[in-house]
């Protein structure tokens, strides 16, 4: 998928990360779509070859503090309310791709592979790859000022 920094790619691969690596969707895609929230080709994509990662690493990072979090969407389950919120309000498909900062956050991503905190408020970590790098090496997200009430 990308040509990793070394500083990324000791940090995937100290997750349980190898090149090829393939996850099955199937239980997440199931468990969403019985609530309305159908996984995408980008969803599947990413989840097919990061789904089940946790990168527990911390401390500094470029500008903000690096946060461990977990690619498991079931750990966003209950929060389907949100994601179909923000994804009316964004125009954009959002599927949940787990939590970030032990629950405190919760990560989606769009069709277009774009990776999304999700709270009461939205921001971009950016496209893949660079989204995961932002995530692994500490680069604040990109609030979305939308125009909206925060949800």
């Amino acid at each position: 998928m990308s040509t990793w920094s070394p500083e990324v790619l000791e940090v995937l691969e100290a997750s349980g990360w190898t090149a090829g690596r393939r996850v099955d969707t199937a239980g997440w895609r199931s468990m969403f779509e019985g609530v309305g929230i159908c996984m995408h080709a980008a969803a599947q994509e990413f989840l097919q070859e990061f789904g089940g990662l946790a990168v527990s690493h911390g401390g500094p990072g470029i500008s903000r503090a690096r946060e461990p979090f977990e690619l498991d969407p079931e750990l966003a389950w209950g929060e389907e309310d949100r994601f179909s919120q923000w994804s009316d309000v964004l125009g954009r498909e959002l599927f949940p791709l787990g939590e970030l900062d032990g629950g405190r956050f919760f990560l989606g991503i769009d069709e277009n592979s774009e990776i999304y905190l999700v709270e009461t408020w939205v921001a971009s970590f950016g496209v893949m790859p660079r989204a995961l790098e932002n995530l692994i090496l500490g680069v604040m997200p990109r609030t979305i000022d939308d125009g909206h009430e925060q949800l």
